[in-house]
Parts: C-alpha cells; sequence; structure tokens
C-alpha cells in the first residue's frame, strides 16, 4: 500500500492536450478581470476546469458526446446545489440522491465514473453560497459554457485533421511492437503491447468509430498489426529454445530488422507521411530471412534445424505483413481513400457494451461493487453535508468534498487517496498560500501562477495524485481568492476539513468495506474460460474466429489482473490465495503465447490439416481448461488426467508428415505449438490438484 503512494507512473497526458486544457480554465478568468466581471469569469472557469479530465483521447465524436454529457451533469449539480443551498433538508436529500447516482456510474466505467465525482463536487460547493433559482440558474449555465469552451477546443481540429486519432492510436501500436521486438520477454509473461491494441481496436470497431470508407485502411492496418504482433511473438519465443547461438542470433537479426520497420511505420503514421523507412527496412529484412536458410543448412543439432525451418516460415509471414502495412500506411487517412467497398465492422459480441440502463439495471444488487459503493457515497455525503451546516463549521463544504473524491470503490484506492489528498493539501495550501502572500500578490500575478497550477495538474495528476492535489489545491486557492478569500486566513479552516473529510471516508470504507476476495476467482476463471474458447477456436475454426476470440480473452485477462491489483492493495490480503493466482496468470500467460505460436503457424494454412491425433488433442485440450476453471471459480481440488499422452500422439503424426515436403514446416510448427500447449495446461491442472502429501519422517 505504501508503494503505491510513493510510486510515479508514466506521464499519459500529451503537453499539448495539457496546454489547451488551461487555456480553456485561463481565458475565462482573464477575460473577467479584463471586463470587470471577474464573478462571471470564475463561473466560466470552473465550468471548464470541471469538464478538463473528459478530455480523453478517443474519436472526436465520441469525445465532443463525453465532455458534452461531463458538462451537462456539472451544470445540473450547480444549479441544484445554488437553489437548494438555504434550505437544510433539501440539500441533504440532494447530497443523499447525487452521491448515490454519482457513486453508481462507476459501473460504466472510469469516465463515467469521474463525471459522477465531479457532480458530487459541484453540488456540495455550490451549495455553499445559496442563490435564488434565477441566479441559480445564471451560475449553472457559466458553468456549462465552460465546459463548451473546452469541447470546442478538445475538437477543433476535427475538420482539419479528421482521422488524427485514428493515425495515432496506430502509431502507438507500431511503436510498441517495436519496443516488444528489441525486448526479450519470458513465457510467462504477458502478451505485450495489450492496452495499445485493446484501445486501436475499441476506437476502429466501437460504437462511436467512423463509417466513411477511408477508414477501412485503418482497419487493415489494424489487423495487419495483430498478425504480425502474432508472429514476432512467435518468432521472440523461439528464441528461447535453440541449442546454437549462431541460430538464435540469426533469428535475433530478423526481428530486430522487422522493429526498424515498426518504428518506421509508426513515425509515418503519426507525420501522415509516406514510410520510405520502413519500406527500406523491409529489404534488409529479406536478406536477414535468406540467410535463415543457411544457418538451418550448417546446423548440427536436429532440433535447431526444425525450428530454424519454423522460424523461417514465421520471418517470411512477418515480412509480408510488414509489407502490405507499409502499402496501406502510405494511402491511410483522408488523403488516400481506399478504393474499396464499405464494410460493417464490429467489435466480438461479447466486448460490445451493454446500455448503460442494462449495465446499471444488472448492478442493483448489494453483490455489486458499484451499488455498494454508491450507497456509501450517498449516506456520507448527505451526513457531512448536514453535519457541517448544523455546526456551521467555516469552510465546512470541504468535508464532503474531500469525501465525494476520496471515497473509491476499492480499499486500496481509498487508502491510497485519502492518505494522498491529506499530504498533497497540507503541502499545496501551504505552498500556495506564502507564494500568493510573498511573491504573487497582485492579480496577473495570481492570474499567472494559476496558468501554472494548471498546467501542472493536467500533467502530472495521473503520474501521482498526491502531487495532482497539491496543485489542484493552490488552484482552488487561487481561484477563491478571486471571490475574495483570502488564502491566509482559509488555510487552518480548509486542512482540518481535509482531514476530516478522509478520516469520514477511510472510516465508512472499514464500517461497510468491499474486499476483492471474493471478486478474484470468478475473474480468473473468466480469463481461463476465454483462454479456452481461443484455443477451441484454433483448433476447430477459421480465421475471424481467432481474431475475436483473441481479443475476449485479452480483455478477460486485463479484468482479472485488476482485481488482482486490488486484492494485493488490500489489508491482511490472502497471501496463499495471491501466490495461486500470480501462479495462474503466469501459465495462463504461457497458454496464450502458445496459443498465439500455434495461431501465427495457421495464418499459413487457413486451419488445422484433418488428423485424428489433433482433434483428439483438441478435444482433450477444451475438456481439461473448462474443468480447470470451474475449480479455480469454486476453489475446490481435481486429479486431473496429464495432456502429454495426446500432444505425443501428435507429435508422431506430424513426424509422419515430415518426409512429405511442402508441409514439413507447418508439421512441425504444430507439433512444436501443441508441445506448449500441453505443458502450460498440465502445469494448471497441478495448480488445481491437490496438496502433495507431507513427507513421511
Amino acid at each position: 500500500m505504501l508503494k503505491r503512494l510513493l510510486e510515479l507512473k508514466p506521464r499519459d497526458v500529451p503537453t499539448r492536450v495539457a496546454l489547451r486544457n488551461t487555456i480553456s480554465v485561463v481565458l475565462p478568468l482573464v477575460v473577467g478581470v479584463l471586463s470587470g466581471h471577474v464573478g462571471a469569469g470564475v463561473g466560466v472557469a470552473v465550468g471548464a476546469l470541471n469538464t478538463m479530465f473528459s478530455d480523453q483521447p478517443g474519436p472526436y465524436r465520441l469525445r465532443a458526446q463525453r465532455m458534452l454529457l461531463a458538462a451537462t451533469g456539472a451544470a445540473l449539480a450547480a444549479f441544484v446545489g445554488s437553489a437548494l443551498g438555504g434550505d437544510l433538508v433539501a440539500i441533504t436529500l440532494a447530497a443523499l440522491a447525487w452521491g448515490v447516482g454519482g457513486g453508481m456510474l462507476v459501473a460504466l466505467g472510469p469516465e463515467a465514473g469521474r463525471a459522477g465525482m465531479v457532480a458530487m463536487i459541484l453540488l456540495v460547493v455550490t451549495a455553499a453560497t445559496p442563490q435564488p433559482p434565477h441566479l441559480a440558474l445564471l451560475h449553472a449555465a457559466l458553468i456549462f459554457a465552460g465546459g463548451l469552451l473546452q469541447t470546442a477546443l478538445a475538437v477543433a481540429a476535427w475538420p482539419l485533421q479528421r482521422y488524427r486519432p485514428e493515425r495515432h492510436a496506430l502509431a502507438t501500436v507500431f511503436g510498441q511492437l517495436a519496443v516488444m521486438a528489441r525486448t526479450r520477454t519470458r513465457a510467462t509473461d504477458p502478451p505485450p503491447t495489450t492496452q495499445a491494441v485493446q484501445y486501436a481496436q475499441e476506437l476502429l470497431h466501437g460504437a462511436h468509430r467512423s463509417r466513411s470508407i477511408a477508414v477501412q485502411s485503418f482497419r487493415v492496418l489494424a489487423e495487419i498489426s495483430e498478425r504480425a504482433r502474432v508472429e514476432l511473438l512467435a518468432l521472440g519465443d523461439l528464441r528461447e529454445h535453440f541449442t546454437d547461438p549462431a541460430a538464435s542470433t540469426a533469428v535475433d537479426h530478423v526481428v530486430r530488422l522487422a522493429a526498424d520497420v515498426c518504428e518506421g511505420l509508426a513515425e509515418a503514421l503519426v507525420d501522415g507521411a509516406t514510410p520510405q523507412r520502413a519500406t527500406q527496412r523491409i529489404a534488409a529484412m529479406d536478406d536477414a530471412i535468406t540467410a535463415l536458410d543457411r544457418v538451418r543448412e550448417a546446423a548440427s543439432d536436429r532440433r535447431d534445424a526444425r525450428l530454424l525451418r519454423i522460424a523461417r516460415a514465421r520471418s517470411e509471414g512477418l515480412a509480408g505483413q510488414l509489407r502490405s502495412a507499409a502499402r496501406n500506411a502510405d494511402f491511410a487517412g483522408s488523403l488516400g481513400e481506399m478504393r474499396a467497398q464499405a464494410v460493417e465492422a464490429r467489435l466480438p459480441e461479447a466486448l460490445r457494451p451493454q446500455s448503460a440502463l442494462a449495465t446499471l439495471r444488472a448492478n442493483l444488487t448489494l453483490s455489486s461493487v458499484a451499488l455498494r459503493h454508491s450507497l456509501r457515497c450517498g449516506v456520507c455525503l448527505a451526513l457531512a453535508v448536514a453535519a457541517e451546516r448544523v455546526l456551521e463549521l467555516p469552510h465546512g463544504y470541504w468535508i464532503p468534498m474531500t469525501i465525494a473524491i476520496v471515497l473509491k470503490p476499492d480499499f486500496a484506492g481509498t487508502f491510497s487517496f485519502g492518505l494522498l489528498r491529506v499530504a498533497g493539501t497540507l503541502a499545496g495550501l501551504v505552498l500556495t498560500t506564502l507564494l500568493v502572500h510573498f511573491a504573487f500578490d497582485g492579480t496577473w500575478d495570481r492570474l499567472v501562477l494559476f496558468a501554472l497550477l494548471c498546467f501542472g495538474f493536467r500533467l502530472l495528476t495521473t503520474v501521482n495524485y498526491g502531487i495532482g492535489v497539491a496543485l489542484l489545491t493552490g488552484l482552488i486557492v487561487i481561484l477563491m481568492s478571486f471571490y475574495g478569500d483570502a488564502p491566509g486566513e482559509t488555510m487552518l479552516p480548509r486542512a482540518i476539513d481535509t482531514v476530516i473529510g478522509s478520516a469520514a471516508a477511510l472510516l465508512a470504507y472499514a464500517l461497510w468495506p468491499t474486499w476483492e476476495t471474493l471478486r478474484l476467482r470468478p475473474a480468473l476463471a473468466a480469463m481461463l474460460e476465454a483462454y479456452r474458447a481461443y484455443v477451441r477456436a484454433l483448433l476447430t475454426s477459421d480465421a475471424p474466429a481467432w481474431t475475436d476470440a483473441r481479443a475476449v480473452a485479452r480483455a478477460r485477462r486485463t479484468n482479472a489482473q485488476a482485481s488482482l491489483e486490488r486484492l494485493a492493495g488490500e489489508p491482511r490480503h490472502d497471501r496463499t490465495l495471491v501466490a495461486f493466482a500470480e501462479a495462474v496468470f503466469a501459465n495462463g500467460n504461457r497458454l496464450a503465447r502458445a496459443g498465439m505460436a500455434l495461431e501465427a503457424v495457421l495464418l499459413d494454412a487457413g486451419r488445422l490439416p484433418a488428423h485424428e491425433a489433433l482433434d483428439a488433442f483438441g478435444t482433450r485440450a477444451d475438456d481439461l481448461l473448462a474443468r480447470i476453471a470451474t475449480a479455480v471459480a469454486d476453489g475446490t481440488t481435481l486429479n486431473l488426467p496429464s495432456l502429454r499422452g495426446e500432444e505425443r500422439r501428435v507429435a508422431a503424426e506430424m513426424e509422419e508428415t515430415l518426409p512429405d515436403g511442402g508441409d514439413r514446416h507447418l508439421a512441425a510448427a504444430i507439433a512444436h505449438a501443441c508441445d506448449r500447449l500441453a505443458d502450460s495446461i498440465d502445469t494448471l491442472s497441478h495448480l488445481v490438484g491437490p496438496a502433495p502429501a507431507p513427507a513421511k519422517p
């Protein structure tokens, strides 16, 4: 838990995004100061500030919709808070309703959850200064105008760079493929570039995708990147199985040249230019692939020679995919629309999002993390609002505001956010108060400091929440100073209220916790079921089914990994369960990579050849994985038979195929992939087996 407090994550907010978000927040304040309407400027700036974090990557249409919904929710919360703030009972009930409703939005994803939190914050903050309905409506309109300004700048490039999000998403995938090719990974590591691939898939095939013919070029590139990823992973794994260093070096040379090609493709996609560098390196790849034949002919080890035959086939497949990617990258986007018939492209059915109402209805049960979180938020927010009103605490709205920020659906999130909120707020209050008092006491000085803090807040919050809170606290102190709140006079009450709010949030979670222990096993079982479907698709279906099954398996693994991380952040967590889950992940990753190696082979053949031994292997593998998933979900133990007998029959049958000429590399590759599949499935069987009997004294 302490590690989570101190860790610095990679910065994921581009400088240009932080700059345009800062302009949207600072500009209204500057105009308000110049025109003498500071209050109006503050209102618009608050609206822009609250919509800022909805400016996330994605298609422009989705970005606009997301930001407009956030702006509307913020304006509505501000109106209700201002209009009902003078009535204790009414504002307490409103806080209860906003807490429950905003908390439930976590069921729809992090973006919706963040919008719900912003609405809760605005409700309690605006309630501190009650207004008659017509003025409350005016304040809400100003906040909505700030959201509109933020949205307008976020989508301003839409007419000029219509396909920029798609190009950059694919550039990220190819850039990560280059890193993946240059990095040696273990068989127990998860397949790389998962997040980038998932995001690109959602962008190009999700509900908000563009349906223009030009986007077909991007979809072709996305499919090519997936196939290239499979080929690269297969080649990377082969490097670890050679006994002759010369063979490993030859394959490594091909892989590194492929990394150069991927890097060139990424640069071309970002710039919208012709991928000349990628084309040049593909020619060098062809020479390196030819050199594999010479190494194979000189190999003294029969196994190395067989693996080199597989490597040659995989290298040729990879070069073909990258050659096709270079051709499509040259014509991707609005300047080079593909002359192709537009086809409907959707996410696999298992990944298509349900309607928001259906998702919320499905979470209306006390076993739901979202419902428990929403009830905690509603009750805590209502009690905090009522208490600070009854006790007439100075700047008491900071208590419910802090509760809304700190309370998260999981313990680790609430704990870390609570401590970082306190530390960041205290640091921000002290630092900003000193700066304003001694160096930035003029109006324009404060505006400059406000702009710097806003830029840093947007840029660094995802790096470390404590840093972000310190900067946000400074932002709020300066913003409220334009309303006449002297920073020095409000520092101590705000610090005390922050500590009280954080302590209340932690206490509320401790009284009614949601532990991850009961959710990890079902998440692991869902992951294994998805792997089972992927292996079954490889052994029985054609190429389209492989892609869909792989996408579902990737998403299930991400969900299970998140569950494990939440469990590891809880106090007194079940260390045995964590160790078991980590072992399942490691061997599940081996299974996934073995499946991807088999898929790389099948990209040449279309599907597995008809062999009785392969059919028996597939049937037994499917049965074992189903029973393993059930045992993981139920926490039971099973004595499962080994898959090795079926795998040996496959190897023997493939050996008989080897002298037939053209299918030699295919048969050898299938036997090698089945060997890896059997090894990973047998290890998973061992994990759910009974504990070994203690040794006799």
